[in-house]
């Protein structure tokens, strides 16, 4: 690792769900993806082989927090038309229209079987290569700052900024990591968050102590003894990192 290299990596999307097996499932579905890792404490769903993305995790809490879901999953489409079919699809699937106070925009807000609120954006070039999920969208009191401790934190680079979004992306292809000014902070555990591994070269310790000098605390959501870090970004956004390395 040369100086000022991130010593941990955004690996996955985590979901708490009432059923993360059948939820898991109808996410495959929607997305046209394949399954993963499965057992009795959480369901994988993975991008195509070589196709960019970062995968999800659904794993069983019952009830999953009712409060403000701030982070969630933002599809790509090429087109108009294409757009339309996938609501469609995803409509046949389960999915239910949502009124979040979006008004009058090109995108459509849609809940899939547990309430989980996504968008099917309106086709934009600047998703071009992004995989069918254009986007993890979070909302930040602060963008920037924020940006700033996910930039370090994640290995991910800002492509795109205004006073109230900072983009991040690793490299030119996959998902974007879109922070979004919202006045409303975190309050309770989050229903969907992040997890990191550390890298290989770095070492868990590393990643750690990285995390912590940065801003992140240690975090306690009834998890009990468990082989990875529960932290909470500065903002108090819940997130994990992982005993496993990466390269």
């Amino acid at each position: 690792m040369g100086p000022g290299a991130p010593s941990s990596r955004l690996v996955q999307v985590v979901v708490d769900a009432r059923d993360p097996w059948a939820l898991a499932g109808w996410w495959r579905r929607a997305l046209d993806w394949r399954p993963g890792y499965s057992d009795d404490h959480e369901a994988d769903v993975d991008p195509p082989e070589g196709e960019p993305g970062v995968g999800l995790v659904f794993v069983p809490v019952d009830p999953p927090s009712a409060g403000r879901q701030r982070l969630h999953l933002d599809l790509d489409t090429s087109s108009v038309a294409e757009q339309r079919l996938v609501v469609a699809e995803l409509l046949d699937l389960g999915a239910r229209r949502l009124d979040v106070g979006q008004g009058e925009v090109p995108w459509e807000v849609l809940a899939d079987p547990e309430g989980n609120a996504f968008c099917v954006l309106d086709p934009r070039p600047e998703y071009d290569g992004s995989g069918r999920v254009a986007a993890l969208v979070a909302e930040a009191h602060d963008p920037h700052a924020l940006a700033a401790f996910w930039r370090a934190a994640s290995g991910w680079e800002p492509v795109r900024t205004s006073d109230d979004v900072v983009v991040l992306r690793r490299g030119d292809t996959g998902p974007h990591l879109e922070l979004v000014r919202s006045p409303h902070p975190h309050a309770g555990k989050n229903r969907w968050h992040l997890d990191l591994r550390p890298v290989r070269a770095a070492g868990r310790d590393a990643a750690l102590r990285e995390l912590l000098a940065r801003g992140a605390r240690h975090a306690d959501v009834g998890q009990g003894q468990v082989a990875w870090d529960v932290l909470a970004d500065p903002e108090g956004n819940e997130f994990c990192l992982l005993a496993g390395p990466v390269d």
